[in-house]
């Protein structure tokens, strides 16, 4: 696999944290901020929710002539699904 040689400043501290972590799981330095940054990027991705997707997408809002908070106001969801003769299905 090819990888990307990157160069980064950190305080004292982050580093000491780096060493012994690397220490204590007998791996390189680097394998220890390669599973940091991974792990970042894990809790990065599961703090965006479709919501959150679908209004950067200018999707929320979008039906004309309609409640702006149609799609997160459960009062607008009363009746939906049903017929108008009062069967649902």
């Amino acid at each position: 696999m090819a990888t990307d040689r990157i160069s980064i400043r950190i305080n004292p501290r982050l580093r000491r944290g780096l060493q012994e972590q690397a220490s204590l799981s007998g791996k390189r330095v680097s394998d220890a901020v390669r599973k940091a940054l991974e792990a970042y990027f894990v809790d990065c991705g599961s703090s965006v929710t479709c919501y959150d997707l679908a209004l950067k997408a200018g999707l929320i809002g979008a039906a004309r002539k309609a409640p702006r908070n149609l799609s997160t106001q459960r009062e607008h969801f009363r009746g939906f699904g049903r017929s108008k003769r009062g069967n649902s299905r």
